[in-house]
């Protein structure tokens, strides 16, 4: 009888148990559950900036953070040209502006995109294939690649290769810009600007570092990796199947269109005057040169410097946004060329090493000049790009907007041909640098050059010229989009960003 009593109460105590247990997982769950959805909500608002999470939208951020890593072989470029096949800064900057002509071609690009699906597919095959090209581009440069020419075509692939992948993703996120409430409006550029700064962060010191142990062909077989990852997202695009592209009718109202827009005065003046504005000589590749060889700068000082630089241009975008976005047009580009001309007169300092008079230390003043020289050249660019998409007709919004970058692009092409004719002229080696002052002068100097145009910028906000115009058919969207990738700044002197992935720059010239 006890012996039962027992078992039965045993048995009621498992029951109670296992009640007590079953109560606290629904509890736990119910508490995960709520955990998990803040957590999601979290990421949604703060990480991803309101956007929610997609497939597509992996592969547009996967993109973009791609474009920011491919910074690791920045200086690995750089020294491969210098020191592997002994180009002189005069070559160096020569066969760079080739290896940027992609970027000159975007709008190509953009039609070929809309109008010539492979595979039946428009934006999923070019991606796939634009990271493919990438992948055996920095490969035949790790392995096969000798001679100068071989090289340049490498590099030259590897830029289409980025050039490509970024007209696809700009594409499909003026798609979804589109759909953006207004309370929204911005938030999707501003993330994909952000991602692709963080890769740029990640490799800027990694860039110089590895250099101290590993080879440039090394570097460009890692790198290799990278565009491999752009074409594995390449199917998380959202898009159907289909046979039929753009019409020989819709590109040519597309043409139309385009070349009704650019002749209207309100906006061939300003993409005038920007095109003279950033075709000025640079002595970007020369500087490298004389950073080098005669300052005997190492790799991992010089990723130390692009470290610096690209925190700095994220410094400059913010400045922009917080002070200076309201300031007119040609108030804030003008001001902001004379400063930046004034700043670049500094590198006379190092160049004739008046600063160790000082008491200042090469690598000090480097360090200061190259985060100084990089604040003042974002604020001045970023107008332009807020400029450019306050002058884009709807309906045409993005091709335009395409054309317009290809357009600056062209200016820093022919800003590299140009420097490195100059550089040419002046006698200025890998050896011999004693006209290295005239170049800095000269190429600070010629920036002022262009202000003679600056009545060619509106005064005010474009639309209100459109609309005083009688143009109101051509007012612009609130928001259109343009990648810039963090690092593509010209102004940067001590570590030149040679790799073409990189084309638009601000105004500083040193």
């Amino acid at each position: 009888m006890d012996w039962g009593i027992a078992v039965f109460s045993g048995l009621g105590l498992g029951f109670d148990c296992c009640l007590f247990f079953d109560c606290i997982g629904d509890f736990l769950l119910m508490v995960s559950d709520s955990g998990l959805d803040k957590l999601k909500k979290f990421g949604q608002e703060t990480l991803l900036f309101g956007n929610e999470p997609s497939p597509e939208l992996i592969a547009i951020l996967t993109v973009y953070f791609v474009q920011g890593i491919l910074g690791l072989s920045t200086l690995a470029i750089s020294f491969f040209l210098k020191d592997d096949l002994k180009l002189s800064p005069t070559e160096v900057g020569a066969f760079i502006g080739i290896g940027m002509a992609p970027w000159v071609a975007k709008p190509l690009f953009g039609f070929l995109s809309d109008g010539l699906p492979i595979f039946g597919y428009k934006r999923r095959s070019y991606l796939f294939l634009s990271g493919l090209i990438g992948t055996l581009s920095w490969i035949a440069l790790g392995t096969i690649v000798e001679t100068v020419w071989t090289t340049i075509l490498a590099i030259f692939f590897s830029s289409l290769s980025v050039a490509i992948s970024d007209v696809i993703a700009d594409s499909l996120v003026v798609e979804r810009v589109r759909k953006e409430s207004v309370s929204a409006s911005g938030s999707l550029q501003s993330l994909c600007w952000g991602i692709s700064a963080l890769g740029g962060l990640i490799t800027a010191y990694l860039s110089g570092c590895l250099l101290e142990h590993f080879s440039t062909r090394t570097i460009f077989l890692v790198t290799a990796t990278f565009p491999l990852i752009v074409s594995g997202v390449a199917w998380l695009i959202d898009e159907k199947n289909t046979i039929s592209g753009m019409s020989s009718a819709s590109v040519k109202h597309q043409v139309k269109e385009l070349r009704r827009a650019i002749t209207q005065k309100v906006i061939l003046l300003p993409t005038l005057f920007i095109f003279l504005w950033q075709c000025t000589p640079t002595s970007s590749s020369a500087f490298f040169f004389f950073t080098t060889n005669e300052l005997g700068f190492p790799p991992e000082f010089l990723g130390r410097v692009r470290l610096v630089t690209s925190v700095t241009a994220l410094l400059g975008a913010w400045l922009f946004q917080r002070f200076f976005k309201s300031v007119p047009f040609r108030t804030i580009i003008g001001w902001g060329t004379v400063l930046s001309a004034l700043l670049g007169m500094t590198n006379l300092l190092l160049v004739t090493h008046a600063n160790r008079s000082l008491g200042i230390d090469d690598r000090w003043f480097s360090l200061g000049d190259s985060a100084i020289l990089t604040v003042m050249g974002q604020i001045t660019w970023m107008p332009v790009l807020v400029l450019s998409a306050r002058l884009c007709p709807p309906g045409i919004e993005a091709t335009l907007f395409a054309l317009l970058m290809s357009i600056w692009n062209l200016s820093a092409l022919v800003s590299q041909e140009l420097g490195a004719l100059l550089t040419h002229w002046l006698g200025v080696t890998e050896t011999n640098f004693d006209n290295m002052w005239l170049l800095v002068v000269i190429t600070n100097a010629s920036s002022l050059l262009p202000l003679v145009f600056l009545k060619f910028l509106p005064v005010n906000d474009p639309q209100s010229e459109l609309k005083s115009g009688g143009n109101p058919d051509l007012l612009p969207p609130a928001e259109v989009f343009e990648h810039q990738t963090t690092g593509s700044l010209v102004g940067q002197s001590l570590t030149p960003d040679l790799i073409p992935e990189f084309p638009i720059s601000p105004v500083s010239r040193e």
